[in-house]
């Protein structure tokens, strides 16, 4: 009977023997199922890339027309580690999107997290979080939020995730998309529209590079969003490869040397963890125990100055409001004044002109009827006699003209009589409350014939088109009147030349229950920055012709007053709209 020594020597063989049969099958079995796996586990030999030309730092073409930037250096690194292949395509972001969406690209370097984008679209865990902030003119409020948007036109990238987050969060904005945040930046410094909202980065990137020295980022940031990878929904193979290869780059340290090289620019660099213990145990934590109370007694101290600080400029600003309300109230005062004494001197020089007007008026008739009986007497004579003097002239002429003269004469004297009652009528201080209909087309033409002379000496192209079908207005004819001479005799005093012409339009829009006034002259124009101040007390741009800015500011009130808009467009050295207007109940309501 063999030892157990002996039995030890002859298993040692076979039991290599069966380990190295076990390991053999089991290398036979990874090459089956390697070979076995599905087609659509493995990564596609070559995989289009898309992105946005123009996101610096994250993707942008250089000056070259080559793919640049964070997102192009991150893909190309986890393409190295995979052993992929990539051809990288930059275009417009919306057509990229497009792309991905018809399979003519395979995935997205860069996209912003959505639950809505999610929908049809696979994402990888975010490689980084973009900010996004508000950008805005200088010399505008530096401290805007989104609440400040409502009823304002925001410039967004078009697709973008700006255009997609504003409308989820119902802020009442008008929202503006264009192609690329270069052509954002471009508008907003163009002095079209009021706000863009866009990555904080990528907008100080092209503010810089653009040299568009007139925007900033304005308030806190607006949106913190998730940047990923992303492919069209199912290509799970080619995110797990992606997924894979950013994790790789992150557990070597190169993700970290990309991020800081294309995203830390703009930030300090930090310091290490053993830095911080050394210099924190050698001279911060003796300067934290001898800071804390100051810190406590700064807060506290803090506290009380900026609550004090907040009093006096709520106190100061509720001063400078009430002066200028005061001095608001005082020259109103004054024009007031003014209009009642212009009334009561109209009053009088009316009685005046309508004495001798209405003797001419009424004894006209007689004359002509007195002409028309001795006539056939002078006739006659004229027959048996020949041509005699007659009022200085050959009675052969004059029984021609007289009759006409006379016709003109009457003419004239009615036209007199009309002025002086329009006249009286705009001089005349309707008491508040007091209101009725009356014919917009009218008005117009009562105001045109005070303005006569002024419009025909101040241009040779004056155009008016009364539109039909108007309806009727309720309030008072006299005011709105003091309105239209304010607009018209504006247009008249924008006119550098004669030749440049005025026109004045009236029109009825149906759909939107609309009474419309539109004066057009082909004037001056106004500067972009003074349009909306056109109707702020005292504000003028004719100081030194004798302007003092209430007359478009008392109009504005009067159009407000029946419950009407007042507003200007311009562009300069073409000329100036002014509109007014008027919106009609519901036929509903008014039942």
């Amino acid at each position: 009977m063999p030892s157990a020594r002996t039995i030890k020597r002859h298993d040692c063989p076979n039991r290599y023997l069966r380990l190295f049969l076990l390991a053999a099958v089991f290398s036979l079995c990874s090459v089956i199922c390697a070979h076995a796996a599905p087609a659509a586990d493995a990564a596609p030999s070559l995989v289009i890339v898309g992105g946005d030309r123009s996101y610096p730092p994250y993707e942008f073409l250089d000056k070259d027309d080559k793919p640049s930037g964070y997102n192009v250096e991150l893909t190309r690194a986890v393409a190295r580690v995979m052993g992929l292949k990539v051809e990288i395509r930059l275009g417009a972001w919306s057509e990229r999107r497009q792309d991905l969406v018809r399979g003519d690209v395979d995935l997205l370097e860069g996209m912003s997290y959505s639950e809505e984008r999610a929908k049809g679209v696979d994402f990888s865990p975010p490689h980084t979080i973009v900010h996004h902030s508000i950008f805005a003119r200088k010399g505008g409020n530096r401290h805007p939020t989104l609440a400040d948007l409502r009823g304002k036109e925001v410039l967004v990238l078009n697709d973008g995730i700006m255009q997609e987050f504003l409308a989820a969060q119902r802020i009442g904005a008008k929202v503006i998309p264009v192609p690329t945040h270069a052509d954002v930046l471009r508008a907003l410094a163009s002095g079209k529209h009021d706000y863009a909202v866009m990555a904080k980065l990528p907008g100080l990137y092209l503010i810089r590079e653009l040299g568009l020295s007139n925007l900033e980022a304005v308030g806190d940031p607006v949106s913190a969003q998730q940047y990923c990878f992303a492919v069209k929904k199912g290509n799970a193979a080619l995110l797990a490869r992606f997924n894979e290869g950013l994790a790789i780059l992150k557990n070597t340290g190169e993700y970290q040397r990309i991020y800081n090289k294309w995203l830390g620019v703009l930030e300090p660099p930090g310091l290490s963890w053993s830095e911080v213990f050394k210099y924190g145990a050698v001279v911060v934590l003796p300067l934290i125990l001898v800071a804390g109370g100051a810190v406590l007694w700064s807060r506290t101290l803090g506290r009380e100055v900026a609550a004090r600080t907040a009093e006096l400029t709520r106190e100061v600003e509720e001063r400078r409001h009430a002066e200028e309300e005061l001095i608001n109230r005082q020259q109103q005062l004054v024009q007031a004044d003014k209009m009642a004494a212009l009334g009561i001197l109209v009053s009088g020089v009316a009685h005046e002109i309508n004495n001798p007007n209405g003797l001419i008026l009424l004894n006209l008739p007689v004359a002509m009827e007195a002409f028309r009986d001795a006539e056939p007497i002078l006739e006659e004579y004229y027959r048996d006699n020949g041509d005699f003097e007659f009022g200085g002239l050959p009675y052969s002429r004059m029984r021609e003209a007289l009759p006409k003269l006379m016709q003109q004469m009457q003419e004239g004297s009615r036209r007199v009589k009309l002025i002086v009652e329009d006249l009286k009528d705009f001089a005349r201080q309707q008491e508040p409350g007091q209101a009725a209909e009356f014919d917009l087309n009218e008005t117009v033409q009562a105001a045109l014939r005070l303005l006569a002379n002024l419009v025909e000496k101040s241009t040779e192209h004056f155009s008016v088109s009364l539109g039909t079908g108007i309806p009727r207005l309720n309030g008072s004819a006299q005011r709105i009147e003091q309105v239209v001479v304010n607009l018209v005799v504006n247009a008249c005093q924008a006119l550098p030349a004669p030749d440049k012409g005025i026109e004045l339009v009236t029109w009825f829009e149906a759909d939107q229950r609309q009474v419309i006034l539109e004066v057009r002259d082909q004037g001056t124009g106004i500067a972009p920055e003074h349009l909306s101040r056109l109707t702020d007390p005292f504000f003028t741009t004719k100081r030194d012709s004798g302007g003092t800015g209430l007359g478009l500011s008392v109009s504005s009130g009067i159009v407000k007053e029946h419950g009407g808009e007042l507003s200007f467009s311009s562009v300069p050295g073409a000329g100036t709209t002014a509109r007014l207007t008027f919106t009609l109940p519901d036929k509903e309501s008014m039942a």
